[in-house]
């Protein structure tokens, strides 16, 4: 596998795979891989990539100001020796001098679908990830791009992105990995103290309250949303952010629960933010 760190290296290693015949899958990260990241390398592979570029950069952009960018985990060596079991070809670890330059001050604005919910909770993320994801799209060109669903919005946007500005990449997306109680996968899972973990699964419990109605033929926003913050709130320790129903695309409420819909929600544990959603079809 190789490590590279400059954009130069990294385009010379893709055009060598390109010159014999290689399709080339990008998943990018922000590090300290867990197996829900490395279930996307399997997409890219699904999806016929033969040469994986994997990138890890814990993007400042995407962080305001009072969020966790300098306790954010990180562990090199671990993820390095993961990627590599999983044979992935080039490991791109750029430094943030390399991906924003001094007096770089362009940046991507989506839209409407950055908005809500996280978009008006953390004011400027989303600016951040589309302005970070489109120079790594730059950069690799990849043929496939793999994003992982726990960050529904965030891919929501990304395909908005893709659409409006004519990128030439394909987009795959990998379901959410979960631990056996439920917990979606992430990262800062590692912040959670033993009690708070415990309680952590609370949050997936009230999306699933929410699926169980809609597939019993309620087809209320207020009534489903209601429900599952009643459900959350059957957890001491959780605090709810949000618990929405939501159409997928646009992130807005959903004009009929014929099509599928989307629970999304936020809660924080302890002083942890977490995030998870469901997608759900009502049954006929």
């Amino acid at each position: 596998m190789l490590i590279a760190r400059t954009i130069e290296d990294t385009r010379q290693a893709i055009a060598t795979a390109r010159a014999h015949g290689k399709s080339i899958g990008f998943v990018p990260t922000m590090g300290f891989l867990h197996d829900g990241h490395l279930s996307l390398i399997d997409v890219a592979r699904d999806s016929g990539a033969t040469f994986i570029v994997v990138s890890i950069f814990v993007n400042p952009r995407q962080f305001g100001p009072n969020e966790d960018l300098s306790r954010y985990p990180r562990d090199e060596k671990r993820d390095r020796a993961r990627l590599e079991e999983r044979d992935v070809d080039v490991l791109f670890l750029p430094p943030v001098e390399v991906m924003y330059p001094p007096g770089a001050t362009t940046s991507v604005s989506v839209g409407a679908v950055a908005k809500p919910l996280e978009g008006e909770r953390r004011p400027g993320h989303f600016e951040g990830v589309a302005t970070v994801v489109l120079k790594l799209f730059n950069i690799i060109q990849p043929d496939v791009a793999v994003f992982g669903r726990k960050d529904a919005q965030q891919c929501a946007v990304i395909d908005r992105m893709v659409r409006d500005l004519d990128v030439p990449v394909r987009l795959a997306f990998g379901e959410t990995a979960r631990e056996i109680d439920g917990l979606a996968m992430s990262s800062r899972n590692s912040y959670l103290s033993d009690d708070e973990r415990k309680i952590a699964p609370a949050l997936h419990r009230a999306l699933r309250a929410g699926e169980d109605a809609i597939q019993h033929g309620i087809a209320d926003v207020p009534s489903i949303e209601h429900l599952m913050h009643k459900m959350a709130a059957e957890t001491d320790g959780i605090t709810v952010d949000y618990l929405s129903v939501v159409d997928p695309a646009t992130f807005e409420a959903p004009g009929d629960f014929r099509r599928e819909v989307l629970l999304v929600g936020a809660v924080r544990v302890g002083k942890t933010r977490l995030i998870d959603n469901l997608r759900v079809v009502q049954k006929t």
